[in-house]
């Protein structure tokens, strides 16, 4: 017989969003489950975010080391150093940490595969269990890697961001299908470590979710790296070449290379965890309403958060989503006894006050519609928030972008690299920035405050009065309301 439990929440997924949704719905007194099938610490801490900055990180600071008159420099990386360096980051693929802090924070840690097999009721492979939750179920599973249909594709085997972030040699040559910003970063990556890289990219530009001078920058200099950017390229099929792999192109064109990249785009991993008995085909998503809760589905019991609701793709916007999900759970339920003397969930005392709360409250994901941020840490860095002129103009705004350079800042004079540039989008009706984009070196640490601006929808007169310091590339705000006409 399965050890049987019940707990108030039960969380799929110990990534960074399922921990953070256990941490918020645990804060007015709920028991709370965590059910991991791997790693405590999810996608990011091992396979994503953490070690392909890692891989990253040396090849910019070199680039900008080089980028400054009377730096002397010799030699190139250490790429030994540079993978122990990764395994550090990623703690060698080793989650005794993260388990800690998931026990450390009162939270039942079950390892095992996950399957929803009656409303409140998750059955656990592995770990011989069976859970029910007085209140609620999170699926925070994440996403999963989509492959494409490539003849020839079962004869090799490719590699996925997964297998890339944590190889243990760089390969000399690598084919990367895809344009995106995995695709993007791991090119970066692999020819600051010595390999030869083809990116073949179907699309006419890199980064086609972002403005077009992002992914037009970002191509550019990785064609200066050596990087051979195959834009309106199609892979037509895939075949074994001795111990490497050939890819023809559509047209006929081949190329060979040692490995294989495909970086095609992502899917929710909502397979195998019983959703279809919810409505929820396999790979779809899970949709969901602003407090995180799912539509469509009896008995308000069912939660979803990260990218597995199809609404974020980064670890960031997903905690985000976590932390407004594990909010609304513990004031709906915090205080609720079960009902009439049986096992049905009460109405807490605080679930008005999710049910009745604002648009920016901290019961609703607002910023999923109007301000994700996003990084891409290429060379040149892209930073991005809010929405782009295409984007906008498509939700029927009436908007107007500026960009400017920031060799237009006296902060870009101490440095010879390409200092990019900036741009916003804004609003006319409102005078407000509803989107922004910074392409250039360390862009990332640029980024908060154009994201503060368009969650706080400060008008840009009232930016006026925001005085960049001097001499810094921050200065380019400056800049971007002089030819806004301020």
């Amino acid at each position: 017989m399965p050890d049987t439990r019940t707990v108030d929440v039960i969380v799929l997924g110990a990534g960074a969003v399922g921990e953070n949704v256990a941490d918020r719905a645990s804060r007015t007194g709920l028991s709370v489950a965590v059910v991991e099938r791997e790693r405590v610490g999810g996608e990011c801490s091992y396979w994503a975010c953490m070690p392909s900055k890692a891989l990253l990180r040396p090849g910019a600071v070199l680039a900008a080391a080089h980028a400054v008159p009377g730096v002397a420099l010799s030699g190139g990386l250490d790429v030994a150093a540079v993978l122990a360096r990764r395994d550090e980051i990623v703690h060698h693929w080793d989650d005794a940490s993260q388990v800690s802090w998931v026990e450390g924070a009162g939270l039942m840690l079950v390892r095992g595969d996950a399957c929803i097999v009656a409303p409140r009721t998750v059955a656990v492979q592995g770990a011989d269990m069976v859970l029910t939750a007085r209140h609620a179920v999170v699926v925070a599973t994440g996403s999963e890697p989509v492959l494409p249909h490539l003849p020839g594709l079962d004869t090799v085997t490719p590699w996925t961001s997964r297998e890339v972030t944590a190889m243990s040699e760089v390969p000399r040559s690598i084919v990367v299908i895809g344009g995106g910003v995995v695709a993007c970063e791991m090119a970066t990556a692999l020819s600051d470590l010595g390999s030869t890289v083809t990116m073949v990219v179907r699309g006419d530009r890199l980064l086609a979710g972002m403005e077009p001078v992002a992914g037009n920058a970002v191509a550019a200099a990785l064609a200066v790296s050596g990087v051979s950017v195959r834009l309106g390229t199609r892979a037509a099929a895939v075949a074994a070449d001795g111990d490497g792999v050939r890819v023809t192109l559509e047209g006929g064109d081949e190329v060979r290379a040692d490995r294989l990249l495909l970086a095609t785009g992502r899917r929710p991993r909502t397979a195998g965890l019983g959703l279809e008995t919810v409505g929820v085909a396999p790979g779809d998503p899970v949709a969901v309403d602003e407090t995180g809760c799912a539509t469509g589905v009896e008995g308000g019991w069912l939660y979803a958060a990260g990218d597995v609701t199809g609404r974020t793709t980064t670890t960031h916007q997903g905690k985000y989503d976590a932390r407004v999900t594990g909010d609304a759970i513990a004031h709906r339920f915090g205080d609720a006894a079960p009902t009439g003397g049986g096992s049905a969930p009460g109405r807490a005392a605080g679930a008005a006050a999710v049910d009745d709360a604002p648009d920016w409250s901290r019961f609703r994901a607002t910023a999923d519609r109007a301000a994700v941020p996003q990084v891409v840490f290429t060379r040149p860095e892209v930073a991005t928030v809010g929405l782009t002129q295409q984007a906008a103009r498509a939700q029927g705004l009436d908007v107007r972008a500026v960009t400017v350079g920031f060799d237009s800042t006296a902060g870009a004079a101490f440095s010879s690299a390409e200092p990019g540039s900036a741009t916003i989008v804004v609003d006319e009706s409102r005078g407000v920035i509803v989107g922004a984009t910074f392409v250039g070196p360390e862009v990332a640490e640029m980024l908060h405050a154009a994201t503060v601006a368009v969650v706080g929808q400060v008008p840009v007169g009232r930016l006026w009065h925001a005085v960049p310091a001097y001499p810094t590339r921050s200065e380019v705000w400056l800049r971007l309301l002089e030819a806004y006409g301020l």
